[in-house]
């Protein structure tokens, strides 16, 4: 009773002396000129898709979606980013890794996961503020291309 009385209130001490966390995050106007142009991108090659950005911790903050693109692209774009930046992985290596090994097969038991390519997370240095999602192009691999696209031109947003 005693050790467990000084475990808390040594946890109690070194908390309150704990410093507040700093991150960084994606800018609600970089978030929108990213989906923009990962729509135009797509458009580009004659594919009508819905485009999610999300912040790091998996919370939408900009959405376009072509004027013909389905009503399922809303949700699979913006479950795609949330999966990529809750992973701090492209979705499409995923899925690939979860077709491989039965280990990671389980990830799409996890709530919110969509394990299709197209999730791709968005990174300033090494860190991870945020993903986009696209769905909607014919085939998830494309979906990615189109949101690799959209980030190499945008490049200058992220330093």
């Amino acid at each position: 009773m005693i050790r467990t009385l000084i475990a808390v209130t040594l946890l109690a001490a070194s908390a309150a002396h704990a410093a507040p966390v700093t991150e960084r995050n994606i800018a609600l106007a970089d978030a929108q000129k990213l989906a923009s142009d990962a729509v135009a991108q797509c458009l580009a090659k004659g594919w009508n898709v819905g485009v999610s950005v999300v912040d790091r911790a998996g919370n939408l903050k900009a959405f376009a979606r072509a004027d013909n693109a389905g009503p399922h692209t809303i949700e699979a774009s913006r479950a795609k980013a949330f999966t990529s930046a809750s992973a701090k992985a492209p979705t499409q290596a995923m899925m690939e890794n979860a077709q491989k090994n039965p280990g990671a097969a389980n990830l799409t038991d996890i709530p919110g996961f969509l394990l299709l390519g197209g999730g791709v997370p968005l990174k300033a240095g090494n860190e991870v503020i945020g993903a986009i999602g696209i769905g909607g192009a014919p085939g998830g691999h494309l979906d990615e291309q189109c949101a690799l696209a959209a980030i190499d031109a945008n490049a200058a947003l992220f330093k």
